[in-house]
Protein backbone atom coordinates (compact mmCIF):
# COMPACT_ATOMS: atom_id res chain seq x y z
CA UNK A 1 0.00 0.00 0.00
CA UNK A 2 1.32 3.17 -0.90
CA UNK A 3 0.41 5.77 2.31
CA UNK A 4 -1.98 8.59 1.85
CA UNK A 5 -1.06 10.01 4.80
CA UNK A 6 2.45 11.02 6.02
CA UNK A 7 2.83 12.22 9.67
CA UNK A 8 6.16 14.05 11.01
CA UNK A 9 6.83 15.04 14.35
CA UNK A 10 6.84 18.71 14.52
CA UNK A 11 9.27 19.18 17.81
CA UNK A 12 10.97 15.63 17.47
CA UNK A 13 11.25 13.59 20.43
CA UNK A 14 12.02 15.55 23.14
CA UNK A 15 10.04 19.08 22.44
CA UNK A 16 6.03 19.42 22.45
CA UNK A 17 3.55 17.47 21.68
CA UNK A 18 2.26 17.68 17.47
CA UNK A 19 1.98 15.68 14.90
CA UNK A 20 1.20 17.06 11.54
CA UNK A 21 -0.24 15.05 9.01
CA UNK A 22 0.07 15.32 5.56
CA UNK A 23 -2.70 13.88 3.02
CA UNK A 24 -1.20 13.07 -0.26
CA UNK A 25 -2.76 15.15 -3.80
CA UNK A 26 -5.13 16.57 -1.28
CA UNK A 27 -4.69 20.34 0.20
CA UNK A 28 -6.20 19.50 3.94
CA UNK A 29 -3.64 18.37 6.63
CA UNK A 30 -4.59 17.19 10.44
CA UNK A 31 -3.08 17.73 13.26
CA UNK A 32 -2.85 15.68 16.93
CA UNK A 33 -2.07 17.96 19.55
CA UNK A 34 -1.60 21.74 19.77
CA UNK A 35 1.88 22.28 21.21
CA UNK A 36 4.84 24.38 20.12
CA UNK A 37 3.99 24.95 15.98
CA UNK A 38 6.67 27.33 15.32
CA UNK A 39 8.64 25.06 13.36
CA UNK A 40 5.35 24.80 10.73
CA UNK A 41 5.71 26.89 7.57
CA UNK A 42 2.53 29.29 7.19
CA UNK A 43 2.06 27.27 3.93
CA UNK A 44 1.91 23.67 6.71
CA UNK A 45 -0.35 25.90 8.84
CA UNK A 46 -3.18 26.77 6.49
CA UNK A 47 -3.61 23.13 5.13
CA UNK A 48 -4.91 22.33 8.64
CA UNK A 49 -8.54 22.01 8.78
CA UNK A 50 -9.02 19.07 11.68
CA UNK A 51 -6.90 19.26 15.07
CA UNK A 52 -7.55 16.52 17.59
CA UNK A 53 -6.23 18.29 21.15
CA UNK A 54 -5.38 15.03 24.06
CA UNK A 55 -6.39 17.90 26.75
CA UNK A 56 -5.21 21.30 26.94
CA UNK A 57 -2.18 21.45 29.05
CA UNK A 58 0.28 24.44 28.11
CA UNK A 59 2.65 22.05 26.20
CA UNK A 60 -0.35 20.47 23.97
CA UNK A 61 -2.59 23.89 23.73
CA UNK A 62 -0.24 26.80 23.64
CA UNK A 63 0.38 26.53 19.86
CA UNK A 64 -3.78 27.44 19.51
CA UNK A 65 -2.52 31.01 18.89
CA UNK A 66 -0.08 30.39 15.81
CA UNK A 67 -2.58 28.75 14.14
CA UNK A 68 -5.17 31.70 14.88
CA UNK A 69 -2.99 34.12 13.48
CA UNK A 70 -2.05 32.69 10.06
CA UNK A 71 -5.85 32.23 9.38
CA UNK A 72 -7.08 35.69 10.25
CA UNK A 73 -7.97 36.76 7.14
CA UNK A 74 -8.77 33.52 5.61
CA UNK A 75 -11.61 31.69 4.38
CA UNK A 76 -11.63 28.95 6.27
CA UNK A 77 -13.49 26.56 8.55
CA UNK A 78 -11.28 24.31 11.27
CA UNK A 79 -12.99 21.52 13.17
CA UNK A 80 -10.83 20.87 16.68
CA UNK A 81 -11.98 17.77 18.75
CA UNK A 82 -10.86 17.57 22.47
CA UNK A 83 -11.97 16.86 25.98
CA UNK A 84 -14.43 17.94 28.48
CA UNK A 85 -13.47 21.54 28.51
CA UNK A 86 -12.39 22.73 25.24
CA UNK A 87 -15.39 24.78 24.13
CA UNK A 88 -14.79 26.93 26.71
CA UNK A 89 -10.64 26.66 26.33
CA UNK A 90 -10.90 27.76 22.76
CA UNK A 91 -13.93 30.26 23.73
CA UNK A 92 -11.81 31.80 25.64
CA UNK A 93 -8.23 31.97 23.63
CA UNK A 94 -10.90 33.37 21.06
CA UNK A 95 -11.77 36.14 23.77
CA UNK A 96 -8.60 37.18 25.06
CA UNK A 97 -8.11 39.48 21.81
CA UNK A 98 -10.43 42.52 20.58
CA UNK A 99 -12.16 42.13 17.71
CA UNK A 100 -13.04 45.87 16.66
CA UNK A 101 -11.87 45.37 12.99
CA UNK A 102 -13.62 42.29 11.85
CA UNK A 103 -15.92 44.55 9.90
CA UNK A 104 -13.32 45.22 7.27
CA UNK A 105 -12.51 41.31 6.31
CA UNK A 106 -14.57 40.30 3.08
CA UNK A 107 -13.48 36.71 4.64
CA UNK A 108 -15.15 34.90 7.49
CA UNK A 109 -12.76 31.86 10.09
CA UNK A 110 -14.86 29.91 11.70
CA UNK A 111 -14.12 27.33 14.29
CA UNK A 112 -16.09 24.06 15.12
CA UNK A 113 -15.29 22.90 18.05
CA UNK A 114 -16.38 18.97 19.17
CA UNK A 115 -16.19 18.39 22.49
CA UNK A 116 -16.16 14.90 23.76
CA UNK A 117 -18.82 14.35 26.83
CA UNK A 118 -18.58 10.73 27.42
CA UNK A 119 -18.48 7.50 24.85
CA UNK A 120 -22.22 8.48 24.19
CA UNK A 121 -22.53 12.15 24.30
CA UNK A 122 -20.42 14.95 22.15
CA UNK A 123 -20.97 19.02 21.70
CA UNK A 124 -20.31 21.12 19.34
CA UNK A 125 -20.09 24.62 19.49
CA UNK A 126 -18.81 26.89 16.28
CA UNK A 127 -17.24 30.12 16.51
CA UNK A 128 -16.72 32.96 13.51
CA UNK A 129 -14.89 35.51 12.97
CA UNK A 130 -17.27 38.00 11.27
CA UNK A 131 -19.33 37.45 14.81
CA UNK A 132 -16.62 38.19 16.93
CA UNK A 133 -16.11 34.73 17.77
CA UNK A 134 -19.51 34.66 19.96
CA UNK A 135 -20.40 31.11 20.33
CA UNK A 136 -23.12 29.36 18.12
CA UNK A 137 -24.99 26.24 17.46
CA UNK A 138 -23.15 23.92 15.45
CA UNK A 139 -24.40 20.83 13.77
CA UNK A 140 -22.47 17.64 14.97
CA UNK A 141 -20.74 15.32 12.08
CA UNK A 142 -21.59 12.03 11.85
CA UNK A 143 -20.69 9.89 14.87
CA UNK A 144 -21.41 6.84 16.65
CA UNK A 145 -20.80 5.77 20.12
CA UNK A 146 -17.47 4.80 21.14
CA UNK A 147 -17.09 7.70 20.57
CA UNK A 148 -16.01 7.16 16.74
CA UNK A 149 -16.37 10.25 14.17
CA UNK A 150 -16.86 9.87 10.55
CA UNK A 151 -15.83 12.62 7.84
CA UNK A 152 -15.76 11.59 4.06
CA UNK A 153 -12.18 10.75 3.71
CA UNK A 154 -11.31 9.66 7.17
CA UNK A 155 -12.73 8.32 10.48
CA UNK A 156 -12.01 9.11 14.26
CA UNK A 157 -11.69 6.60 16.74
CA UNK A 158 -11.41 8.49 20.07
CA UNK A 159 -10.28 6.63 23.54
CA UNK A 160 -10.95 8.78 27.30
CA UNK A 161 -8.38 7.79 28.70
CA UNK A 162 -6.91 8.81 32.34
CA UNK A 163 -4.11 11.30 32.60
CA UNK A 164 -4.24 14.09 35.33
CA UNK A 165 -7.89 14.42 34.53
CA UNK A 166 -9.44 13.36 31.03
CA UNK A 167 -6.86 13.00 28.25
CA UNK A 168 -8.20 11.53 24.95
CA UNK A 169 -6.20 9.50 22.67
CA UNK A 170 -6.79 9.14 18.71
CA UNK A 171 -6.54 6.89 15.97
CA UNK A 172 -7.53 8.12 12.53
CA UNK A 173 -8.30 5.68 9.54
CA UNK A 174 -9.29 6.12 5.95
CA UNK A 175 -12.58 3.86 5.25
CA UNK A 176 -10.79 2.27 2.67
CA UNK A 177 -7.16 2.96 0.35
CA UNK A 178 -7.47 3.72 -3.46
CA UNK A 179 -3.72 2.78 -5.04
CA UNK A 180 -4.08 4.48 -8.90
CA UNK A 181 -1.41 2.34 -10.44
CA UNK A 182 0.72 4.10 -13.12
CA UNK A 183 1.35 1.78 -15.22
CA UNK A 184 -2.27 1.50 -15.86
CA UNK A 185 -2.60 4.82 -16.69
CA UNK A 186 0.54 5.00 -18.60
CA UNK A 187 -0.84 2.38 -21.00
CA UNK A 188 -4.13 4.25 -21.63
CA UNK A 189 -2.61 7.59 -22.22
CA UNK A 190 -3.90 9.07 -19.51
CA UNK A 191 -1.60 11.64 -17.23
CA UNK A 192 -1.98 11.76 -13.23
CA UNK A 193 -3.06 14.69 -11.58
CA UNK A 194 -5.60 16.64 -9.66
CA UNK A 195 -8.72 14.34 -11.67
CA UNK A 196 -7.46 11.12 -10.02
CA UNK A 197 -8.79 12.61 -6.60
CA UNK A 198 -12.48 13.01 -8.27
CA UNK A 199 -12.01 9.35 -9.73
CA UNK A 200 -10.65 8.01 -5.99
CA UNK A 201 -13.78 9.84 -4.52
CA UNK A 202 -16.25 7.84 -6.79
CA UNK A 203 -14.66 4.42 -5.80
CA UNK A 204 -14.75 5.75 -2.17
CA UNK A 205 -18.26 6.37 -2.60
CA UNK A 206 -18.66 3.16 -4.82
CA UNK A 207 -20.69 5.31 -7.28
CA UNK A 208 -22.93 4.22 -9.95
CA UNK A 209 -20.49 2.81 -12.95
CA UNK A 210 -21.95 4.97 -15.22
CA UNK A 211 -21.15 8.33 -13.70
CA UNK A 212 -18.69 10.57 -15.94
CA UNK A 213 -15.50 11.71 -14.85
CA UNK A 214 -13.58 14.25 -16.27
CA UNK A 215 -10.35 13.46 -17.86
CA UNK A 216 -7.05 15.79 -18.05
CA UNK A 217 -7.13 15.74 -21.92
CA UNK A 218 -11.16 17.56 -21.23
CA UNK A 219 -12.55 14.21 -22.45
CA UNK A 220 -15.08 11.92 -20.00
CA UNK A 221 -14.94 8.14 -19.18
CA UNK A 222 -17.50 6.79 -16.63
CA UNK A 223 -16.33 5.32 -13.51
CA UNK A 224 -17.14 2.18 -14.68
CA UNK A 225 -14.40 2.12 -17.46
CA UNK A 226 -12.14 3.82 -15.08
CA UNK A 227 -11.79 1.06 -12.31
CA UNK A 228 -9.20 -0.55 -13.58
CA UNK A 229 -6.58 1.76 -12.92
CA UNK A 230 -7.40 1.54 -9.36
CA UNK A 231 -6.80 -1.02 -6.56
CA UNK A 232 -8.89 -0.87 -3.07
CA UNK A 233 -6.98 -1.79 0.18
CA UNK A 234 -7.82 -1.60 3.63
CA UNK A 235 -7.90 2.10 4.77
CA UNK A 236 -4.71 3.72 6.40
CA UNK A 237 -4.53 4.27 10.31
CA UNK A 238 -2.72 6.21 12.35
CA UNK A 239 -2.86 6.16 16.28
CA UNK A 240 -1.76 9.17 18.70
CA UNK A 241 -1.47 8.56 22.17
CA UNK A 242 -0.38 10.63 24.74
CA UNK A 243 -0.07 11.62 28.60
CA UNK A 244 -1.78 8.83 29.89
CA UNK A 245 -1.48 6.56 33.18
CA UNK A 246 -0.11 3.38 33.05
CA UNK A 247 -3.51 1.66 34.28
CA UNK A 248 -5.18 -1.69 32.86
CA UNK A 249 -8.48 1.07 31.93
CA UNK A 250 -5.69 2.66 29.73
CA UNK A 251 -4.12 0.09 28.32
CA UNK A 252 -6.98 -1.84 27.40
CA UNK A 253 -8.76 1.19 25.88
CA UNK A 254 -5.46 2.35 23.81
CA UNK A 255 -5.71 -1.33 22.40
CA UNK A 256 -9.17 -1.10 21.00
CA UNK A 257 -8.69 2.62 19.13
CA UNK A 258 -5.12 1.60 18.28
CA UNK A 259 -5.50 -2.25 17.20
CA UNK A 260 -3.52 -2.47 13.91
CA UNK A 261 -2.47 0.70 13.08
CA UNK A 262 -0.19 1.16 10.41
CA UNK A 263 2.03 3.39 12.61
CA UNK A 264 1.39 4.04 16.05
CA UNK A 265 2.73 7.69 17.86
CA UNK A 266 2.77 6.78 21.63
CA UNK A 267 4.65 8.69 24.50
CA UNK A 268 7.49 7.21 26.49
CA UNK A 269 8.00 10.22 28.68
CA UNK A 270 10.16 7.92 31.28
CA UNK A 271 13.02 4.90 31.11
CA UNK A 272 12.17 1.66 32.12
CA UNK A 273 14.51 2.68 35.46
CA UNK A 274 12.65 5.35 36.34
CA UNK A 275 8.64 3.51 36.77
CA UNK A 276 7.84 5.11 39.82
CA UNK A 277 8.13 8.81 38.83
CA UNK A 278 6.25 7.56 35.46
CA UNK A 279 3.62 6.03 37.81
CA UNK A 280 3.78 9.37 40.49
CA UNK A 281 3.24 11.74 37.02
CA UNK A 282 0.77 9.45 35.11
CA UNK A 283 2.62 8.99 32.29
CA UNK A 284 4.34 5.74 30.48
CA UNK A 285 7.87 3.94 30.76
CA UNK A 286 9.47 3.49 27.25
CA UNK A 287 8.50 -0.53 28.64
CA UNK A 288 4.85 0.06 28.95
CA UNK A 289 4.70 2.33 25.56
CA UNK A 290 6.98 -0.87 23.65
CA UNK A 291 4.20 -2.99 25.28
CA UNK A 292 1.25 -1.65 24.38
CA UNK A 293 2.31 -1.27 21.19
CA UNK A 294 3.18 -5.27 20.58
CA UNK A 295 -0.29 -5.89 22.09
CA UNK A 296 -2.20 -3.70 20.07
CA UNK A 297 0.23 -5.44 17.19
CA UNK A 298 0.71 -2.06 15.70
CA UNK A 299 3.07 -2.16 12.42
CA UNK A 300 5.38 0.16 13.35
CA UNK A 301 5.83 2.71 16.95
CA UNK A 302 6.72 5.74 17.08
CA UNK A 303 7.48 6.68 21.09
CA UNK A 304 7.93 10.54 21.62
CA UNK A 305 7.11 13.03 24.57
CA UNK A 306 10.73 11.92 26.19
CA UNK A 307 11.26 13.66 29.34
CA UNK A 308 14.17 16.73 28.72
CA UNK A 309 16.13 14.28 31.83
CA UNK A 310 16.91 11.71 28.76
CA UNK A 311 18.51 14.93 26.82
CA UNK A 312 21.56 13.05 24.54
CA UNK A 313 20.09 9.64 25.58
CA UNK A 314 17.45 9.25 22.31
CA UNK A 315 19.21 6.00 21.39
CA UNK A 316 18.57 4.03 24.74
CA UNK A 317 14.98 5.56 25.28
CA UNK A 318 14.04 4.20 21.44
CA UNK A 319 16.44 0.59 21.97
CA UNK A 320 13.94 0.23 25.37
CA UNK A 321 10.64 0.84 23.41
CA UNK A 322 12.07 -1.16 21.07
CA UNK A 323 13.18 -4.37 22.87
CA UNK A 324 9.34 -4.17 24.73
CA UNK A 325 7.91 -3.91 21.34
CA UNK A 326 9.51 -7.19 19.81
CA UNK A 327 8.96 -8.81 23.48
CA UNK A 328 13.14 -9.07 24.11
CA UNK A 329 11.79 -7.71 27.60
Amino acid sequence: MRPTLHPRLVNGRFGDPAVFVEALHRRNALLFDLGDLAPLSTRDLLRITHVFVSHTHMDHFIGFDRLLRVHVGREKEITIVGPVGIIGAVGHKLQAYTWDLVDRYATDLAFTVIEVLSAEKLDAVRFRLKARFAPEAAELPRWKKGPSIIWPDFQLGIAILEHHGVSLGFAVQEPIHVNIWRNRLDARGLSPGPWLQRLKRAIYADEPGDVPIDLPDGQTATLGDLRDLATVERGQKIAYVTDVADTHGNRTAIYTIAREADLFFVEASFSAADKAQATARAHLTTIAAGEIARAAAVRRVEPFHFSPRYAGEEARMLDEVDAAFRGDR
